[in-house]
């Protein structure tokens, strides 16, 4: 599984779309293997759910983003999850395998293509 998360300062992001950079991590077996930080290209309506795909993304987690974003998401075969805490990305993900991350309301209140 490849799982991207959108940072700011080393921690999961609120604004998914205004992220200045995605950490992309590998796992294997349960276990964390790879972990990339990449700064994304720039933000437009479409873009980084291409970005994201061609980077074989298969998860995202994040704080908010926006209807249309997820429907861009969904269409590429990407997974979201939303509500996420702001915490490190290996806590995330290690939240994810153990199936004890907890997510609260989609943090983006955008309607349109905000995010």
């Amino acid at each position: 599984m490849k799982f991207a998360i959108p940072v700011v300062n080393g921690i999961l992001t609120m604004h998914f779309g205004h992220a200045k950079e995605f950490v992309l991590i590998d796992v294997e077996g349960n276990k964390i293997k790879n972990k990339k930080v990449l700064e994304p290209p720039p933000h437009a309506p479409g873009v980084l759910p291409k970005w994201l795909k061609e980077l074989d993304v298969e998860i995202i987690i994040a704080g908010g983003m926006g209807e249309s974003a997820m429907q861009l998401f969904d269409e590429c075969g990407i997974e979201v999850i939303s509500g996420a805490p702001t915490i490190e990305p290996e806590k995330l993900i290690r939240h994810y395998l153990d199936k004890t991350l907890l997510t609260t309301f989609n943090a983006c209140d955008h309607k349109g293509g905000g995010h």
